[in-house]
C-alpha cells in the first residue's frame, strides 16, 4: 500500500485543464451506487494536449468515453489514486466516466456514505475523489447539474446543490430529482443527501424583493427543535445584506441536520449539512450556550455562500483565506461576552496547538492531509 505523500507549496502548478460544466447522474442502490459523469473539458493553453490526470480513490471504473467514443485500455492508465488519459484531444471535449461505489461500506465518512439509513456526502477537503474521477482541487470550478435516482419508499427526499428544476416518478417504485447550480463551484462544495427526512419551511425576502424558500430537513421527531435554527438562518441572511450588501443568489436554501454527521457543519453551496447538535434546540434541553452556538455556526456556514463558495481558495494552503472572523455573533448578542468566549477558545484550543508538534504557519509550507478540525465563527485548524 502506498504511504502518505507530503504536499509542498513550492511544488504548486497550475492545472493543464479546466472544466466548464459537470453533469452527474446517481443511481443509488442498496448494494452499490452507479455514478455517471459528463465533464466539458478544455485546455488551459489552447492547442495543448498533455495527459489529463484525474484523482480517484476506492472507485470501480466501468467505462470511459471521449466525445462519445469508448477508450481502449491502452488509452489510459489506472492506479490506486489516479486515472490518467494519455492522449486527450487538443481542444474542448466531453469526457464521460461511469464508476461504481459502495457508500454502505464507506467507513471513512468522506465522499458519499450511508449512515442511519440516509445517504450523505462530505467532500471537504478531498472527498469528491471517492465519488468519481475528477481533478479534486479547489481551483477547478464548474457548473453542476445533478440527477439523483433512488427507491422512493426508502429515500423520499433527494437533495443536492442549487435549484430543484425537475422531479418525478419512475418505474419499479423509483423516483428522481434534478438539481441545477448555475454558479461555478469547486468539487469540495458538492453535496448530496437522500433519505427519510422531513422539513420545516419558511421564506426570506431579499432586499431586491426576491422570495427565497428556506427548508431545514431533519428526522421527523426532531422537527419541533428547529425553530431557533430557522431564526438563526434568517438573521444571518439579513445581516449579510445589511452589513455587506450580499444578497442570497438562489431560489432555495436547504439545511440538513442528521445525528451522525462527522464534520460538525459544512458550507456546501445552498445545501448546508450539520450535525444535529448544531441545529436542534428546545428550552427543555438546551442551554444559553447551545442557543448561541447554533446561531454562530449557522451564520458562519451561511456566510460562506459568498466568502468561500463564490470566491474560494486556489489550493488548500490558502484555507485560512475563507475561514475568517465575522462580527455576526457579537452583533446578535453582547460584544464583550462574545469576545471573552473567543479568547477562551483560542487559549483552550489554538494556543496549545501552536505550542505543540502540530504548530504551523497560517499558510503552511507543506501538509500530508488537510483536515478541518473545527468549523466555528472564530477559528479553523489545519492538520499538517
Amino acid at each position: 500500500m502506498e504511504g502518505p505523500k507530503e504536499i509542498f507549496l513550492k511544488d504548486y502548478k497550475m492545472p493543464d485543464y479546466y472544466f466548464d460544466t459537470v453533469h452527474l447522474n446517481f443511481s443509488l442502490g442498496e448494494e452499490k451506487t452507479v455514478v455517471s459523469s459528463r465533464i466539458a473539458v478544455f485546455p488551459r493553453i489552447e492547442g495543448s494536449s498533455p495527459p489529463l490526470v484525474l484523482d480517484g480513490k476506492d472507485l470501480s471504473l466501468v467505462s470511459i468515453q471521449i466525445n462519445g467514443k469508448a477508450l481502449k485500455e491502452e488509452d489510459y492508465h489506472l492506479d490506486a489514486r489516479h486515472l490518467t488519459i494519455r492522449s486527450p484531444p487538443s481542444g474542448k471535449y466531453d469526457l464521460e466516466i461511469i464508476t461504481e461505489i459502495q457508500p454502505q461500506k464507506n467507513t471513512s465518512l468522506e465522499g458519499l456514505y450511508k449512515s442511519s439509513g440516509n445517504f450523505c456526502t462530505q467532500c471537504e477537503a478531498e472527498g469528491f475523489r471517492k465519488i468519481t474521477f475528477y481533478q479534486d482541487r479547489p481551483v477547478i470550478m464548474a457548473k453542476y447539474t445533478v440527477r439523483i435516482e433512488a427507491d422512493k419508499s426508502l429515500y423520499p427526499v433527494l437533495l443536492s446543490n442549487g435549484n430543484l428544476v425537475e422531479q418525478g416518478d419512475l418505474q419499479d417504485g423509483k423516483h428522481y430529482a434534478v438539481w441545477e447550480d448555475p454558479f461555478k463551484k469547486p468539487c469540495y462544495l458538492f453535496a448530496l443527501v437522500a433519505g427519510q427526512l422531513q422539513s420545516i419551511d419558511d421564506t426570506f425576502v431579499t432586499h431586491s424583493g426576491r422570495k427565497v424558500a428556506l427548508k431545514i430537513w431533519t428526522p421527523a421527531d426532531d422537527l419541533p427543535k428547529t425553530a431557533h435554527a430557522m431564526y438563526s438562518l434568517k438573521a444571518a441572511m439579513k445581516w449579510d445584506e445589511d452589513v455587506f450588501g450580499l444578497e442570497y443568489d438562489l431560489d432555495l436554501f436547504n439545511i440538513v441536520a442528521v445525528p451522525d454527521y462527522n464534520m460538525g457543519a459544512m458550507e456546501n453551496k445552498s445545501l448546508n449539512i450539520f450535525d444535529s447538535k448544531l441545529v436542534l434546540a428546545s428550552p427543555e434541553t438546551a442551554t444559553d450556550a447551545d442557543y448561541a452556538a447554533i446561531l454562530g455556526v449557522i451564520g458562519h456556514e451561511y456566510f460562506h455562500n459568498w466568502t468561500g463558495n463564490r470566491v474560494t481558495c486556489r489550493d488548500w494552503f490558502q484555507l485560512s483565506l475563507k475561514e475568517g472572523l465575522t462580527e455576526f455573533s457579537s452583533d446578535m448578542g453582547n460584544r464583550t461576552v462574545e469576545r471573552i468566549g473567543d479568547v477562551s477558545k483560542l487559549r483552550n484550543y489554538q494556543f496549545p496547538q501552536d505550542a505543540g508538534p502540530m504548530a504551523h504557519p497560517v499558510r503552511p509550507h507543506s501538509y500530508i492531509k488537510v483536515r478541518i478540525l473545527n468549523h466555528s465563527p472564530s477559528y479553523i485548524c489545519l492538520q499538517s
